[in-house]
């Protein structure tokens, strides 16, 4: 069987792979249907931050899917409860609403932030205002790919939801001057990650954080990428030492097997939810419930933290410290890095062609940056294989 050529007749092309089928996984590796070991660069997009295959989250997933799975939230599961309260835990804040993917995530918090500001705040009913950054990425709804400013992610999808105002990413003066009478909240990456990891000047998220207190706006923060471990900290908006109004948080809260996402914040705004008002069948069920709570464990206990923290200096060390035509800046925090590629020397694509067939699986983004976020397990030798391979790709492109 051609397994790509199989994909290729029956799947709808929104994807455009690289030409390795995958089969197998452990830990920071993945092997092909031809047996060859690559080194993973990209964890899933931070969903298998844990490596794959992690025993301990795999004896979970067992042995609740064998007890209980997806009974429905009509009724109360014995999972579900230490699973929120460890979320409410962890980021500092109070409720913790249970769905599936990120984008459900952030739609949550987009309708959590308006009731607040119409049930809350005082807004006059439907003109409610969220405030987004430019080159955002918070999913792939019909709402959100409406304040996107990439043209391919909305191109035929319109009409789009009203009620958000972009700004430039990082620019606290153009929030500031964005901010008005129906501004219910800001909703931001405190690192943008699609748009090709691009970290914030210094004091920015703080700024935010005054500044929504001043003005009386929520401030929502997009972890779903950056959180749980993956720069250095728990999440990205520790490193300045603040605290959202509301977080939103997935991919790597269901340990590499799952889609669990949630939606965390302050009692007063999750307290505009009241029953028939928002739901999901499948959001917290006990099977998600136990792997979320397990991923959050395995994090805590094998101190993946520190060690995103610790060898994510060392990645960006080597990085910045790469002299090639080819590559024209290095950004990131903690496992967590974008390697710009200069578009008249080589493509992004092609770089991560090339890596495949050295054996180190990553992805571009926009065509111009190579993201590199491996699995927060990986051991500092497979990390400096594949940089040095990394390296040899520079050199074989740019020279």
């Amino acid at each position: 069987m051609d397994h790509i050529e199989l994909a290729r007749q029956y799947s709808a092309r929104n994807y455009d792979p690289l030409p390795v089928v995958l089969a197998r996984g452990q830990g920071a590796y993945l092997w092909d249907v031809d047996g060859r070991r690559y080194v993973d660069m990209m964890s899933a997009y931070s969903a298998a931050s844990h490596g794959h295959g992690h025993p301990r989250i795999l004896a979970t997933l067992a042995a609740q899917a064998q007890r209980l799975a997806v009974p429905s939230r009509a009724y109360y599961n014995d999972q579900l409860g230490p699973f929120l309260a460890e979320l409410c835990r962890l980021t500092g804040l109070d409720l913790a609403l249970p769905m599936n993917t990120g984008a459900e995530a952030v739609e949550t918090a987009i309708k959590a932030a308006r009731r607040w500001g119409y049930h809350v705040k005082g807004i006059a009913p439907d003109c409610a205002e969220i405030i987004v950054a430019s080159d955002n990425f918070h999913g792939r709804t019909t709402t959100i790919v409406g304040f996107s400013s990439e043209p391919e992610y909305r191109d035929g999808f319109g009409p789009f939801a009203p009620g958000f105002r972009a700004v430039p990413f990082g620019d606290l003066a153009a929030t500031a001057q964005a901010i008005g009478p129906n501004t219910a909240a800001v909703l931001i990456e405190p690192i943008q990650g699609e748009a090709g990891i691009i970290v914030p000047p210094a004091g920015w998220l703080a700024g935010l954080r005054a500044l929504c207190d001043a003005q009386r706006v929520l401030l929502i923060v997009d972890e779903i990428q950056s959180g749980l471990g993956r720069t250095g900290a728990w999440f990205a908006f520790e490193h300045e030492g603040i605290r959202p109004d509301g977080v939103t948080l997935g991919k790597a809260l269901g340990g590499g097997v799952l889609p669990v996402s949630a939606f965390v914040a302050r009692r007063e705004l999750m307290d505009v939810f009241t029953p028939g008002s928002h739901g999901s069948t499948f959001g917290g069920n006990p099977l998600a419930a136990a792997v979320g709570l397990e991923a959050l464990n395995v994090i805590r206990e094998e101190n993946l933290v520190e060690r995103s923290k610790k060898l994510g200096r060392h990645m960006l060390q080597r990085l910045q410290a790469m002299q090639n035509p080819a590559l024209k800046a290095v950004r990131g925090k903690g496992l967590w890095a974008g390697a710009e590629i200069d578009p008249a020397v080589a493509s992004a694509r092609h770089v991560c062609e090339r890596l495949l067939a050295h054996g180190v699986l990553s992805k571009e983004t926009h065509n111009t940056v190579v993201r590199l976020a491996p699995p927060l397990v990986i051991s500092q030798d497979d990390l400096d294989f594949a940089l040095d391979r990394f390296a040899e790709v520079l050199r074989q492109v740019g020279g």
